[in-house]
């Protein structure tokens, strides 16, 4: 799997206290990763509610199960991994029924969207696709994923990661730059 860019510290001694139980270590570990946790879980499921639903259950989690984090990679890809895995099946339990067989005959291969627009607009755009998309899109252009890492982790073929990606990225396209529509009569002839 690759590894996010973005890392947060934290003191072997928070981390020591933490799998001693002390509630004021879990609560500085909670406020030190409430806000990456949650964008993590809105950009891929695009719903503030189930963002702050995946938030607590990623964060339940990794309280309950703090005492097998082995500090062998960085806390912040332990708990990222965690929060991915609650967001992903959040989103399999309100899969909206796109059937895995769906490839698009051709596969783009064009820089994403985000190469296009300002983060304004894409956000925009990104909340107008399916959640499933979304989270395709997310994975791929923004955390680096290749297609068979997002297949392991959607429980979709690489197949369907790849028409995701595809279809997808000419959907954000279209919505961030429309394509010229016909001219108006009434405007043609006034020119």
């Amino acid at each position: 799997m690759t590894t996010s860019s973005f890392q947060i510290d934290v003191p072997q001694v928070l981390l020591t206290r933490a799998c001693a139980g002390e509630l004021g270590a879990f609560e500085q570990i909670y406020r030190r990763f409430e806000r990456p946790v949650y964008t993590l879980a809105l950009r891929l499921l695009g719903d503030a509610d189930s963002a702050r639903d995946v938030l607590h259950d990623a964060m339940l989690k990794v309280f309950q199960r703090i005492n097998t984090f082995r500090g062998e990679s960085p806390f912040w890809g332990w708990l990222r991994q965690i929060a991915l895995n609650e967001a992903l099946m959040r989103l399999r339990q309100h899969d909206r029924g796109q059937s895995s067989d769906e490839i698009d005959a051709l596969i783009d291969e064009a820089p994403g969207p985000s190469v296009l627009a300002d983060a304004g607009p894409l956000e925009r755009a990104l909340a107008r696709l399916p959640a499933q998309t979304r989270s395709v899109l997310w994975l791929y252009h923004v955390e680096g994923y290749s297609h068979p890492e997002i297949a392991a982790l959607v429980g979709k073929s690489v197949s369907f990661s790849k028409s995701q990606v595809a279809r997808g990225t000419q959907r954000l396209r279209e919505i961030i730059d429309p394509p010229a529509g016909p001219v108006s009569c009434l405007i043609a002839t006034a020119h």
